[in-house]
């Protein structure tokens, strides 16, 4: 099976590393600053248990050749755009494309352009670029989770599954990968939302008074959205996914909120905006969503 990794920051570089380790046929499509930075240094892998380099397969938009059987997306979700027409030449009557971005906005923008080829992921990972560009994974978590959209794990599915298996990392083939989308959103968008108002970590806004109260009440603006969006709840995982965040003792931050304590662009519409246009659309009201959004469009209109 052929692979390409559009990406090779943090997500797309660990895991796409790890498939080239196992002996999948991986390309990368990067930049020209990262190609030139790959083609220097290789890629290298910071993990908990010491450092790696591979030598990676790389390719520049226009360059590529051929059709792939796989293509994984790990751009931010503000370059898809680009992303899909850098693609496009790459894409064969039994290509699949599997998204690995924020929020849910991105499935219907590739559908609308690539059909039926798109499928679900999602992936959790701690992990961000060094300096000198190298992938940090800050700790053992490295999960990869996959299934098609309609819960019809096919027999392209399978093929699918056999490649990302057995690579050194974690894998869930999903039959219901859309409850995992809407499940991570929750936590990413509550968990950014948080965070990028009041400008630090779970473990500062929980030991502040009030602190408690923001998290719960953003949590259950963001969860309302999601089950009038059509997520069927189970109880037991947001449960578990604001027990997660509902903890004194672990210091978490988003990407967004990394992104932006660095002036970096942030995925401000994809993670808090479309859930402020999800819930206009079925009437929910979300007044703490709209002050973070607020936020984070004077931050974006001041970079």
């Amino acid at each position: 099976m052929r692979i390409l990794v559009v990406g090779a920051g943090a997500t797309g570089g660990y895991f796409g590393a790890r498939l080239a380790q196992a002996g999948r046929d991986v390309t990368f499509l990067v930049r020209e600053r990262r190609f030139q930075q790959l083609q220097q240094t290789g890629l290298v892998l910071k993990t908990p248990t010491g450092s790696e380099v591979i030598q990676p397969q790389l390719a520049q938009a226009g360059s590529l050749s051929g059709h792939f059987d796989l293509i994984i997306l790990t751009v931010k979700s503000f370059a898809l755009d680009q992303a899909m027409t850098d693609i496009a030449p790459a894409v064969g009557p039994d290509t699949l494309i599997m998204p690995i971005l924020n929020g849910m906005r991105h499935i219907d923008t590739l559908r609308a352009r690539f059909g039926d080829k798109v499928i679900g992921g999602l992936c959790k990972i701690n992990a961000t670029l060094g300096e000198n560009g190298e992938v940090l994974q800050m700790t053992p978590l490295h999960i990869l989770y996959y299934g098609a959209l309609d819960g019809h794990n096919d027999a392209r599915l399978q093929r699918v599954d056999e490649a990302l298996r057995a690579a050194q990392f974690d894998t869930v083939f999903a039959d219901n990968i859309i409850s995992e989308l809407w499940e991570k959103w929750l936590l990413l968008s509550t968990l950014g939302a948080v965070c990028c108002l009041a400008r630090g970590n779970t473990q500062q806004v929980l030991t502040s008074q009030g602190g408690e109260a923001l998290l719960q009440t953003v949590f259950g603006e963001v969860l309302a959205v999601l089950s009038a969006e059509g997520y069927q709840q189970r109880p037991a995982v947001t449960a578990k996914i604001y027990e997660t965040l509902n903890n004194p003792q672990a210091a978490m931050t988003s990407s967004m909120y990394r992104d932006l304590t660095q002036g970096f662009e942030i995925e401000a519409d994809q993670v808090i905006g479309d859930l402020l246009v999800r819930g206009a659309r079925s009437g929910v009201v979300t007044p703490l969503l709209n002050a973070v959004y607020v936020n984070l469009q004077v931050y974006v209109q001041g970079r």
